[in-house]
């Protein structure tokens, strides 16, 4: 390729929009409030990665889901059942054949470049996959202890992405993005040292049980990587609610977060300059 035809393509290719999907269990409804937002916009991802509930919801996206597709896989679930399931160190296959009768086949099969963050249970380190069977990708990055067991994958335990990169905005730069736009569901969390005294306690036994540890970087890693993180406020919320009321709220309060930031996620992506190649997410991609 000569000199001429390089600076045609470096000026032509179109600008990839990103989107890091964080973790968050049920207030992973404010993923599908915000992608409604972004719909309305006229905003549209072309590579996506996601740690946990976001990465399930970036699956889907993936696929080619809308944001009322999505509520209405969610209304499909069936919550006495999984309630059940809720036990410690349960293990997943269950929500593996819920998942595969949405996303069947391999990651590689999806239409849009998607990504799954997860825990190496052996390391405690994130890694990124961007291959593999897709549902049980996406149970492995779910997989928070002590409510479920790890998944195995290639001879190896994988569990939730959120102890090592809760928001895996960089992994969205190593699919190729030149814009990343983050969601972080937990951004209004109270401190440590602010929760009621049973609460640190039942934290506090968790973590002496739990076979992975939350990295010191786990959060921060994503507002690194990413150029605007959209944080909408869920405090009043739990990861464990999903009453009907409370993901509904949950919905509208990531839509009207997303909506009232959309001039500023506008020229972000606008100004936003082309970059000439991918960066590495520091992560090998798994199978």
């Amino acid at each position: 390729m000569n000199f001429f035809a390089r600076i045609k393509q470096l000026f032509s290719r179109k600008r990839i929009v990103g989107l890091a999907l964080g973790s968050g269990g049920a207030k992973g409804m404010a993923h599908l409030g915000a992608l409604k937002a972004f719909e309305e916009e006229g905003i549209r991802f072309q590579a996506v990665a996601g740690a946990s509930i976001g990465s399930i919801v970036g699956a889907l996206y993936c696929k080619g889901f809308s944001a009322d597709d999505m509520i209405q896989v969610v209304e499909s679930l069936n919550r006495k059942e999984f309630s059940r399931n809720l036990r410690p160190f349960a293990d997943l296959g269950f929500a593996e054949e819920f998942l595969g009768g949405y996303l069947e086949g391999e990651i590689s099969d999806l239409p849009l470049p998607f990504a799954a963050w997860v825990t190496d249970g052996e390391t405690n380190e994130g890694e990124m996959f961007s291959e593999g069977k897709t549902a049980r990708v996406l149970t492995a990055s779910s997989a928070i202890p002590p409510f479920f067991r790890g998944v195995d994958i290639g001879g190896k335990r994988y569990y939730d992405g959120a102890f090592s990169n809760a928001i895996p905005s960089e992994a969205c730069r190593a699919l190729g993005a030149d814009v990343v736009i983050g969601i972080d569901l937990s951004a209004f969390s109270p401190p440590e040292e602010e929760r009621g005294r049973m609460s640190r306690f039942f934290g506090a036994a968790i973590a002496k049980i739990s076979p992975v540890k939350y990295l010191p970087d786990s959060k921060r890693r994503g507002y690194d990587g990413a150029d605007f993180m959209l944080r909408p406020d869920l405090s009043a919320f739990r990861a464990t609610d999903v009453s009907r009321g409370g993901m509904a709220k949950m919905f509208e309060i990531g839509y009207e977060t997303a909506k009232a930031e959309m001039p500023k996620i506008k020229e972000i992506i606008r100004k936003c300059p082309k970059r000439r190649k991918k960066t590495g997410a520091g992560s090998r991609t798994g199978g």
